[in-house]
């Protein structure tokens, strides 16, 4: 399932972490990449543990929690602490899968990356190219989102990065470990969700509504790992 977010940062939160990262130094985003991964990533990179990182990352969490479309189409158990790159100068990212289990670096905890998210902190007319496409058994999806926006897309598919040829393109990069392992179960379960809610705005208290909570929920309950 991919699926964007709108508005997870407001403008002001936007301009407060583009000032910040502005005035950041980078450093080489291959840090970060598996063996496979740095044949063909060419763009930069806050640290793990870069104070604007780790304040920037805590706004991204708070907003994350703030947000319901979020938290039903990823069902998080943990998400790893937001990273933050930055693409000039005809870098790119090419074809690739993201790795399985990820460490994190202040604890060494380890999560296993069901879904890939990526948060635009750069407004679309800022730069050329730079678009996130998605493959899935229904071909590609260019993604390219006004800054605030996110995307989420399984951590399974085959993605990429556009090269940039103008300007830059900054964002903040994360994965989450859900509750439920399966893309295809997460589907049917936001799926699901979407229709309850929907029914409570359409048809108010509406018996029919209590019965499909009590499937969403057994269902939730048959399949979460926690």
């Amino acid at each position: 399932m991919l699926i964007t977010i709108p508005d997870v940062l407001n403008v002001g939160e936007v301009a407060q972490a583009r000032a910040k990262l502005d005035a950041a130094e980078w450093v080489d985003g291959k840090v970060t990449a598996g063996y496979q991964a740095q044949r063909v990533k060419e763009n930069h990179q806050l640290p793990e543990g870069h104070p604007a990182a780790v304040e920037l990352g805590e706004m991204v969490l708070g907003a994350l929690a703030r947000s319901p479309l979020f938290m039903s189409a990823a069902l998080p158990l943990r998400v790893f602490p937001p990273m933050f790159n930055r693409y000039t100068g005809g870098g790119h990212f090419g074809t690739h899968v993201d790795t399985a289990i990820r460490a994190m670096a202040t604890t060494g905890q380890r999560i296993r990356t069901d879904v890939s998210a990526t948060l635009f902190l750069s407004a679309p007319e800022e730069y050329d190219g730079g678009e996130l496409l998605v493959e899935d058994t229904y071909g590609s999806h260019s993604v390219k989102l006004p800054a605030g926006h996110m995307v989420l897309y399984p951590a399974t598919s085959l993605h990429r990065v556009e090269p940039v040829t103008r300007g830059a393109r900054v964002a903040s990069f994360f994965w989450v470990q859900s509750m439920i392992r399966s893309d295809g179960d997460r589907t049917l379960l936001f799926d699901l969700d979407t229709a309850i809610q929907r029914l409570a705005v359409e048809v108010p208290g509406n018996a029919a509504g209590v019965q499909l909570t009590g499937v969403y929920h057994n269902l939730l309950r048959r399949w979460a790992e926690m």
